[in-house]
């Protein structure tokens, strides 16, 4: 999936195994997360994706 960041840019990809999350790795649309941002083979991708507490 993608992340859409508050500040408006672009969409950032998401991969479930960048979720740290114990058992099923998965985030609700419209949740809230921090990350950290990285470069990828395919451009930006999100990786330490932290669901907001």
């Amino acid at each position: 999936g993608f992340i859409a960041p508050e500040d408006g840019s672009a969409d950032v990809f998401a991969h479930h195994s960048a979720i740290n999350s114990k058992g099923f790795r998965s985030l609700q649309e419209g949740q809230r997360v921090s990350y950290e941002l990285t470069q990828g083979p395919k451009g930006a991708q999100a990786s330490n994706i932290t669901p907001a507490a």
